[in-house]
């Protein structure tokens, strides 16, 4: 069994490590906080750019300011720096994509620093890679709060997860970037 950590995890110190305050920030406003969705009776919310579904989880293309707005004119709050981090876009409006990540922290940046790849970083203090969707399954490896992991499929309560060259499932329960119940091939 491997150890997944620091090196790989992508996060250093827990999930806030991942953001850098580069001036001071006011709390940014969000429709959604992060996990939320809209109810299941409801019809999904599209998007008026895309006309993808709202919220919706993307991961970061590469090192990308967060702005307090919708342009280049708007003051920077944030600078999200690991790739690979997944987000969920709450809001559309032209090129900009209103994002927040598994802090509920967020912004708008523009849509070329994001990616449809579906990922998600570790919530838990350490989850176990299984060989199978059963908490019963050897463990294949460990991962560490803050890793974040490409996913390659999810069932009910079971995600299929790939990082560092490991692949194992994890319980949902455990990591941020998919919805409870979501299902994905």
């Amino acid at each position: 069994m491997k150890r997944i950590g620091a090196a790989a995890r992508g996060v250093r110190n827990g999930l806030a490590a991942g953001l850098v305050l580069v001036i001071a920030a006011m709390p940014v406003s969000a429709p959604l906080r992060a996990g939320e969705t809209a109810q299941a009776s409801e019809a999904p919310r599209l998007g008026p750019v895309t006309r993808r579904p709202l919220p919706r989880y993307v991961s970061l293309k590469a090192k990308a300011n967060v702005r307090r707005g919708p342009g280049t004119d708007q003051r920077i709050d944030w600078v999200f720096r690991h790739r690979g981090m997944p987000l969920q876009v709450i809001a559309e409006f032209g090129n900009w994509r209103k994002v927040v990540d598994a802090d509920g922290t967020g912004g708008w940046i523009h849509h070329f620093f994001l990616r449809n790849q579906r990922t998600v970083v570790v919530r838990a203090p350490r989850t176990s890679l299984r060989e199978a969707p059963d908490a019963q399954a050897r463990e294949v490896a460990r991962a560490m709060q803050g890793v974040i992991a490409r996913v390659r499929e999810c069932g009910a309560d079971w995600c299929l997860i790939a990082v560092d060259g490991y692949e194992g499932w994890v319980i949902k329960r455990d990591v941020w970037g998919v919805d409870p119940g979501e299902i994905l091939d």
